[in-house]
């Protein structure tokens, strides 16, 4: 059925112990998926070039004041015109080039539509986060080195995660970490001078933002497009894999409807509010197809009651996909999404409602009422098939008169015959859909056998006797929802835990340069009580004491005692630290905090190359939590791999020189809660 090869097993790239960024990321696998993005890729950039050309000819159209300079710009223009509608053209045969995502067994099934992943080129952190470390934190950036390295490597993984769950991980764990380091390193009236840029998977034109926003919802869009290739990838000739294909498709329609609600204004057309709630109705609606598909795995028992419930089933599809259908049809969303896409729903919306017709025929005809046969079950169950009955008939009547079961059986296949033939009609229509050969092979199928069943009871008169039969009611056993992402369940450390507690050393807060505080220790007597947790602060300080005499203030957060980073040490363990001493001269290092204002970003500016409209993306509030765990010990862990920007190659300089302050590496690392509260709130739970 398809031609994809399988990933090859990952090998080692670094000592067998450090799997860290191995995990979830397979990036010298030579998979159909792999080249597919890669020619995506290349398309993008052809894309943007002839943006930036048509861009270009514009704007000269309008200042040219010269006849023939006109003339020749409007020729040009024609041509950029046309070379950028091929390879959109061609950018959209790639988005449903779905056999490259199917499962690899031999199968006679119609194959599922999966998201490509979003692509975004390469961002450079350690120059700007190094001279942020020194500006804000007034701390040594070269101690970070490695940290920087840390995520610029765990970014480049995620643009390639691996299709299984351990690929999602990858990527909820980077989407998870954006939390810390946006309330690390991204002030909220400042911009750091980072640039991030994401290409839509539709079109191929590039958006850029400033903030992580856009970073963060690209992500988070990535997440559900993994969802949806784990979902088609999945073997629907078990019922294990049926299973996994509807979880699958859940799971990729709660990320994305969480996405719609989180970001609500988006600056990329594929994740839009009303393109988005389109993606949502079509993982929903695969999802409600592999259902169908697991009732049918074991086989259709041509028995009266087997029969309802698989009409039943196929109608609840049908339903599901002319709605689809609907929805893509409408405006802005069908300028931007696959040809081909509203096809397939437009298909399959008439294929499975030609098989709701067939088996509702199936029963009538092959299943006469016998004597000793549950007649009332029977009868409620033809009642319940239809909205209503065909004038002249009644369930019961119906079901004991030959006759009429046979008139209204034909009547079914009848309409089934036109179901088929007009998804075969569309079919051949779209020079996409002609290309997936399993896909007309199952509708000639299907389209074989109810022309064959009518055949064998045909009539000379049928034309003239022949009655329309009722839709069938759709009904399902399982009914589909939206399964709502757990970010809560992936364990993440932030990298840059060792500039203290996030509810303190944040990018909204300020503080003075860290001040050197000697005082002596008199007979177990500090001058000053202790508060908090993780910093700690001075309070209750006796102004004549030691410590007051040499610069300390009230409210100062201690940061090191005698070089000792004490940023999560408790209040116990700092006493214990100072008191230790005895007698002899203590260097306490301590920060002043300047302003204690707390903000978020709200709007941001959006650069969009060749996009109609700009907009603003708005994120929703995420509170910091002040709890720390400091049980949590963190072991270092090497780069997966170079990449171009790892540690071991030579680091960038910082531009600024501000004093240093050396504060050794924490022996133990505490693991930090997640910025994100929003995620682990009640309504994102599943």
């Amino acid at each position: 059925m398809t031609d994809a090869l399988l990933p090859a097993a990952p090998q080692p790239l670094e000592k067998e112990g450090d799997d860290y960024f191995r995990k979830g990321c397979n990036p010298l696998a030579q998979t159909g998926r792999s080249k597919l993005q890669n020619q995506r890729a290349a398309l993008n950039q052809q894309i943007l070039k002839a943006v930036r050309m048509r861009t270009g000819a514009e704007n000269l159209l309008k200042v040219a004041t010269n006849q023939k300079v006109r003339e020749q710009v409007r020729l040009e223009l024609s041509f950029v015109n046309s070379d950028l509608q091929m390879l959109k053209e061609e950018l959209e045969g790639l988005n449903i080039s779905v056999g490259v995502y199917q499962g690899t067994e031999e199968a006679f099934t119609i194959p599922l539509i999966p998201l490509g992943l979003k692509e975004t080129k390469e961002v450079d952190f350690s120059i700007v986060f190094k001279d942020f470390i020194l500006e804000h934190y007034s701390e040594d950036s070269y101690l970070y080195e490695d940290d920087i390295a840390d995520l610029m490597d765990l970014r480049q993984a995620c643009r390639t995660p691996s299709r299984d769950e351990a690929g999602v991980k990858l990527l909820m764990s980077y989407f998870i970490q954006l939390g810390f380091v946006e309330s690390r390193f991204f002030p909220p009236m400042r911009h750091m001078g980072l640039l991030f840029t994401w290409y839509d998977s539709f079109t191929g034109v590039p958006v850029s933002q400033q903030t992580l926003l856009l970073e963060k919802a690209s992500i988070l869009f990535n997440i559900g497009a993994l969802y949806t290739q784990i979902g088609t990838r999945c073997n629907r000739q078990t019922q294990a894999g049926l299973e996994s294909a509807v979880d699958a498709f859940q799971r990729a329609a709660g990320v994305l409807n969480y996405l719609k609600e989180t970001f609500t204004h988006t600056p990329s057309y594929d994740m839009s509010p009303a393109m988005l709630s389109v993606l949502v109705k079509m993982m929903l609606t695969q999802a409600q197809e592999s259902v169908f598909e697991k009732v049918c795995l074991p086989g259709i028992q041509n028995e009266f009651f087997m029969l309802v419930k698989v009409a039943q089933e196929a109608a609840k599809v049908a339903e599901a996909y002319r709605q689809l259908h609907a929805a893509m049809s409408q405006e802005p969303v069908k300028e931007n999404i696959p040809y081909s896409w509203a096809g397939v729903a437009y298909v399959k919306a008439y294929h499975y409602g030609a098989l709701a017709h067939y088996f509702a025929a199936t029963l009538l005809i092959d299943h006469q009422l016998k004597p000793g046969a549950d007649e009332d079950h029977q009868e409620k169950c033809l009642s319940q098939l239809y909205d209503r009955m065909p004038e002249g008939m009644t369930p019961l009547a119906t079901l004991k008169n030959d006759g009429q079961r046979m008139l209204l059986g034909k009547g079914h296949l009848h309409r089934a015959i036109g179901f088929h033939e007009e998804s075969l009609r569309e079919t051949n229509l779209c020079k996409k859909l002609r290309d997936i050969q399993v896909l007309g092979d199952v509708l000639s199928a299907a389209h074989q056998r109810t022309r064959f069943k009518y055949a064998q009871h045909q009539e000379d008169d049928d034309l003239l006797n022949l009655i329309d039969a009722p839709d069938v009611l759709p009904k399902t056993e399982q009914e589909v929802k939206i399964t709502f992402p757990d970010f809560s369940k992936v364990a993440v450390t932030d990298f840059f835990q060792k500039l203290g507690p996030l509810s303190v050393f944040s990018a909204n807060k300020r503080w003075s340069p860290p001040r050197g505080i000697h005082f002596t220790v008199e007979e177990g007597d500090l001058g000053f009580t202790l508060r908090g947790n993780a910093p700690v602060q001075v309070h209750f300080l006796d102004p004549h004491c030691s410590a007051s005499l040499a610069g300390a203030k009230e409210g100062d957060y201690i940061v090191s005692i005698q070089g000792v980073d004490c940023k999560w040490l408790t209040v116990s363990e700092v006493m214990k630290l100072l008191k230790s001493f005895g007698g002899d001269e203590v260097e306490m290092k301590v920060v002043s905090l300047l302003d204690s204002t707390s903000s978020m970003h709200n709007k941001c500016a959006t650069y969009s190359v060749g996009m109609q409209k700009t907009y603003s993306m708005i994120c929703l509030s995420m509170d910091d939590d002040d709890k720390t765990d400091k049980t949590k010990k963190i072991s270092k862990k090497l780069s997966f791999l170079s990449w171009g920007t790892s540690k071991n190659r030579q680091k960038s300089a910082s531009t600024l020189c501000l004093p240093e302050v050396g504060l050794a590496r924490p022996q133990n690392k505490k693991k930090l809660p997640t910025p994100f509260s929003l995620l682990n709130s009640d309504s994102s739970l599943y």
